[in-house]
């Protein structure tokens, strides 16, 4: 049997990133093709089973054409598919949702609590959220081992160590002891497949941000019911990526020159860019301004990770008032490293002016 398992598709999520490049439809559109092409290949494939763990849309902003719109998705697939949702956090199983009072199409199940129904022999067991946060769900021990059984949640691994308990935490070692074969979650927006086998995410559907960078898509696998083994594959369905590209600028004198060398900067036109500025600066900058004057429109942000050229500790033993300035900034420093970068930025410009 083969499978397709996606995840945090989000659709209708306002991508907030892209507002001020006017490329937040653009970027919809692109959600649109990226799951064109699933339907696509469950269609040439002949995959029986889509697995979608969680968070498929937006709950607070989905609008009732999109949701025609997957469900006219669905449909293309009626005929050799079955679309098995366990909705999570962003899109629960709610009285008022979608998926509680949609017509859905016939190939179509969600689950709104621990559920399980039977596919060509293999048991998949489903659980949704059915509020925007969700209690630990206790997995089933009970099962029947001679079959394949695959477990489809949106969870958060490992979420209860640091006290939270607010999206279906459960433990790594809880899921290694159970007796799924396969475990189809969805919340965390990172890939895991290099290094899990059993229980996995297959990260966000599509990017939304740079804290999102690398492929983005669907896993598929083949699942041998006699010998219960499963092959699994990622394969990447969003054509665009968010990328960091660093440039150093140790050895330039103004903003104009910096703008200019990253107007001569060769770029992916399948990409989201952040250039971060690196090494050392010998110029004061405002990264607005430097963005506001760049040619590229992918482009969208510029960060100033540079450090500053002063010998701040040498500063700091001078005798006088800019001894003294540097010293107690210093000092602030050390009792609160989480505003480090922003008293450095002070320091720098009390520089300038003294």
């Amino acid at each position: 049997m083969k499978f397709v398992h996606i995840a945090d598709v989000h659709f209708d999520k306002p991508f907030t990133v892209l507002e001020n490049n006017g490329l937040s439809e653009q970027r919809r559109l692109e959600q649109r093709e990226a799951f064109h092409k699933v339907i696509e290949y469950c269609k040439q494939e002949k995959v029986e089973l889509l697995l979608i763990a969680g968070d498929l849309y937006e709950q607070e902003y989905v609008r009732k054409s999109t949701i025609e719109f997957i469900n006219q998705c669905f449909q293309e697939i009626e005929e050799t598919t079955r679309v098995l949702i366990a909705p999570g956090n962003h899109d629960p199983y709610l009285a008022n949702s979608y998926y509680h009072h949609y017509p859905w199409n016939t190939n179509v199940t969600i689950f709104d609590q621990l559920q399980k129904v039977e596919i060509q022999g293999i048991h998949v067991y489903g659980f949704g959220f059915t509020d925007f946060y969700q209690a630990p769900m206790k997995l089933p021990e009970e099962i029947d081992t001679t079959k394949v059984n695959i477990m489809l949640m949106h969870a958060d691994v490992n979420g209860a160590k640091d006290g939270l308990n607010n999206y279906n935490p459960i433990l790594e070692t809880t899921l290694r002891d159970s007796k799924f074969d396969y475990i189809a979650l969805g919340h965390i927006h990172k890939n895991n497949l290099e290094v899990e086998k059993r229980a996995v995410y297959p990260g966000s559907f599509i990017a939304g941000g740079f804290d999102e960078l690398g492929k983005h898509g669907m896993v598929i696998g083949e699942i041998d019911v006699n010998t219960k083994t499963i092959d699994l594959a990622f394969h990447p369905v969003d054509e665009k990526e968010f990328i960091v590209k660093p440039l150093d600028i140790s050895e330039r004198q103004s903003e104009e020159e910096i703008i200019e060398v990253i107007n001569n900067m060769s770029f992916n036109k399948q990409g989201y860019y952040k250039i971060e500025l690196v090494g050392t600066k010998n110029i004061e900058l405002n990264v607005n301004t430097i963005l506001k004057h760049l040619h590229n429109k992918c482009i969208l942000k510029v960060k100033d990770k540079t450090k500053i050229s002063y010998d701040l500790q040498a500063l700091a033993k001078e005798k006088n008032l800019r001894g003294m300035f540097v010293q107690e900034l210093l000092q602030e420093i050390k009792e609160d490293h989480s505003n480090e970068e922003e008293i450095k930025r002070m320091i720098e410009i009390g520089l300038n002016v003294m």
